[in-house]
């Protein structure tokens, strides 16, 4: 009778935790007729302010409020720019250092009282001012270091002068390469070509449309009031708990239309069922954060959810061989298994006096680290498949990314391992069973992590793999946003992340050690002129078999000094109700709600 008495135990810890995450105001309570789809995320949001965040939980909520110019087409594949707010794809100089976009007429930010009653039409300063935030030293934003390399002329010397008179930023000063020569037009002018620029303005968290309005009128709370032109507004938020989104009234009509390829049968079959349909379909769009694995996979089992990614520990139950399971398939569960475009990666803080550094003692640690681990284990045991080994820093579906190559990322080999930190003195010099630093002090690796059983698997693997080399590692719990500022701040040894592609350029996988981009998107602080230099002129090139080959320099570089270990590209396992209709998974872009539907009558016959 044990396996009842756990089920019951489960099933009570999934039901308190849906209870917390619809209060009586909240999912648990949406009227009949209203369209809802429910969303888990396994991991906190940061906020909803575009200049603070770069986070996937966060910027999965933010595209379905903000917009940029550009988006990508739901369906096509291999991924398609298309116009959004837009009113075609933006014009380039010759050189690709000035870029300029055309806006549609008619688009308007959601109704807040920072209107004053008023409609407020998106223009083009929506965008200039949006920019600037970026660059603002109030707001602290991650994505400043990104802007910062793309050198938008004049911007960098504003900031610097806000920095050294310590006054606010000059929003009115006139920029050089911010201009506005009418209400809907936007001219950017970049310092140094980049080719690639017209992917950042498909990006809703570098390339957001924000009214000034809205956050001269909430100040530092802005992140709790974001106003966009998207089809969905903030309804309710309890941080780290729940967030709902509604309908925006006031959106404008927009309908149904993609350009699957003739061979994408579901593709095809999607574009004949919503073509023309006016969007969103749905009402509402509710994600609960439920860290934990288990009241995530019963709350789906008894249709709390919607949509959600199956938890690795419930794969081989969900879809067993890779192939839906027959009890879930009878229900008309969907399935749809994805390979991401993205990957699971360790860092080594390049700044910590233990792990960090570039002399040759300090690169042999790292590289006997990574030689440590097995990265096929994982794969097998913790993610139960669900993965193909990382052999590149940069992943699936994206310019630069060949599954040929291998620069050792994923090599295991222990003997290879104990012989590196033999020849370079990480030898047990006290007789405690534990290899210590050459110089003789105790050898300590600290590894930050979460509490969920996920972690605790992926600690287990960990701690078991530098026992076996004789290495000691201490696990470091806690919450995920709070280790982000600390890992932001630099104040974390060893950590592990994953990163998902946000645009088909792979090489924004090489900023993961771009060294102007310390303690943003470059988190091990990894700093080598060399490889600077190399993805500096990278970003300067079009697509090019000549790009492709300093590509692959700067990865043997990164092979070599070991500042990053890829561990995984991974395969999801999205399971939706059968009442979710139109869900695809996009590897670059976010806004699913604006493209699904529900059906009503499906959903209450099997409710009832």
């Amino acid at each position: 009778m044990g396996w009842i008495r756990t089920l019951v135990q489960a099933t009570s810890l999934a039901l308190s935790l849906m209870t917390a995450a619809q209060a009586a105001d909240a999912p648990a309570s949406a009227p009949t007729g209203t369209k809802v789809v429910r969303y888990a995320f396994n991991a906190a949001e940061t906020g909803f302010d575009p200049a603070r965040i770069s986070d996937i939980y966060s910027n999965q909520v933010l595209s379905h409020i903000f917009e940029a110019p550009l988006t990508y087409d739901y369906l096509a594949r291999p991924a398609e720019v298309r116009p959004l707010t837009a009113a075609a794809l933006p014009e380039h100089s010759a050189d690709f250092t000035v870029w300029t976009v055309h806006l549609r007429p008619g688009i308007y930010f959601a109704d807040d009282p920072a209107f004053k009653g008023q409609r407020r039409e998106l223009t083009a300063a929506d965008y200039a001012y949006a920019i600037k935030r970026y660059y603002d030293p109030r707001w602290k934003s991650p994505v400043y270091s990104e802007y910062r390399e793309y050198h938008v002329l004049g911007l960098e010397e504003l900031r610097q002068k806000a920095l050294d008179t310590r006054r606010p930023f000059d929003y009115d000063a006139p920029v050089a390469g911010l201009q506005t020569p009418d209400r809907y037009t936007l001219r950017v002018t970049l310092g140094r070509p980049n080719p690639m620029f017209m992917l950042t303005m498909a990006n809703t968290n570098s390339f957001g449309a924000v009214a000034r309005e809205v956050v001269e009128a909430y100040g530092e709370d802005v992140d709790a009031h974001p106003v966009g032109t998207g089809p969905f507004r903030l309804a309710q938020w309890r941080r780290s708990s729940l967030i709902v989104l509604e309908r925006n009234p006031g959106y404008r009509d927009d309908f149904y239309d993609a350009h699957p390829a003739a061979d994408d049968a579901e593709g095809q079959a999607l574009l004949a069922r919503f073509k023309g349909r006016k969007l969103p379909m749905i009402d509402r769009l509710e994600f609960a954060i439920i860290e934990q694995p288990q009241p995530t996979w019963l709350s789906f089992l008894s249709k709390d959810f919607d949509l959600v990614i199956t938890p690795l520990e419930y794969a081989p139950i969900a879809a067993p061989g890779g192939h839906l399971a027959p009890n879930l398939a009878k229900q008309g569960i969907q399935l749809e298994r994805v390979l991401r475009s993205d990957h699971a990666y360790t860092y080594f803080n390049m700044n910590d006096p233990v792990v960090g550094g570039y002399t040759a003692e300090k690169i042999a640690l790292r590289r006997a680290i990574s030689l440590a681990y097995d990265n096929m284990a994982e794969i097998n045991r913790v993610r139960r498949g669900l993965g193909i080994p990382a052999k590149t820093l940069l992943v699936p579906n994206t310019y630069g990314y060949d599954p040929q190559q291998n620069f050792g990322f994923s090599e295991y080999d222990p003997a290879k391992a104990k012989a590196l930190l033999d020849l370079y003195g990480y030898v047990d010099k006290d007789g405690d069973g534990w290899r210590d630093l050459p110089d003789g002090k105790p050898l300590l690796l600290r590894y930050f992590t979460q509490s969920d059983e996920t972690s605790r698997q992926f600690n287990e693997l960990w701690g078991k793999y530098m026992k076996a080399v004789g290495l000691h590692m201490e696990f470091v719990p806690g919450q995920w946003p709070d280790q982000f500022k600390l890992a932001q701040a630099g104040s974390v040894q060893i950590w592990a992340l994953g990163n998902t592609a946000t645009s088909p350029d792979g090489s924004g996988f090489l900023h993961e050690a771009y060294g102007p981009e310390a303690g943003a998107n470059n988190l091990p602080f990894f700093k080598l002129p060399a490889y600077d230099d190399l993805v500096r002129r990278i970003d300067q090139m079009p697509l090019s078999p000549e790009r492709d080959v300093l590509i692959t320099q700067a990865q043997r570089l990164l092979a070599v000094y070991m500042p990053i270990k890829p561990h995984v590209h991974r395969i999801r396992l999205y399971l939706s109700q059968p009442w979710l209709l139109g869900y695809r998974t996009h590897p670059f872009a976010l806004d699913f709600g604006r493209f699904v539907d529900v059906d009503l009558q499906k959903k209450s016959a099997a409710l009832h």
